[in-house]
């Protein structure tokens, strides 16, 4: 899944009166233009100093216990945190199943091109890879 999928809203035939509420992503994509050079340096030392060939980048607007740190909103006057994790750090906390992790490298794109980005927000969480600007 890309980036962009996670902006469509849901169709809604029977209120088309309502106002669209902007999704919290608008500010992600924003974000992620100036944090861009930062995760990609993160991303190339995980993989150069053998941490791990997948890292992962989360992207939070609160507390979340998984990675750490690299990206803090309230020091940069920005919308959205990040943390650094890894495939392996993901599948240790049970956000990857075990079961399922073979199939998730089957998907995981070139780190060198795409960040992996494990986006949450209130409404639940999901894996999006961004491409390096």
């Amino acid at each position: 899944m890309d980036l962009k999928d996670l902006f469509k809203a849901p169709e809604n035939d029977d209120d088309d009166k309502a106002p669209q509420k902007e999704s919290p992503l608008v500010s992600l994509q924003s974000d992620l233009k100036l944090y861009n050079d930062s995760i990609k340096e993160v991303s190339q030392e995980i993989i150069l100093e053998g941490i791990s060939n997948f890292p992962i980048f989360i992207t939070h607007q609160h507390v979340v216990n998984l990675g750490e740190s690299i990206l803090d909103k309230d020091e940069l006057n920005t919308n959205w945190s990040v943390n650094a994790s890894t495939l392996e750090e993901c599948v240790e906390k049970g956000v990857i199943d075990k079961s399922k992790k073979e199939r998730f490298i089957a998907q995981y794109k070139n780190p060198h091109e795409f960040m992996c980005l494990f986006v949450v927000v209130p409404e639940g969480a999901n894996f999006v890879f961004n491409p390096y600007k």
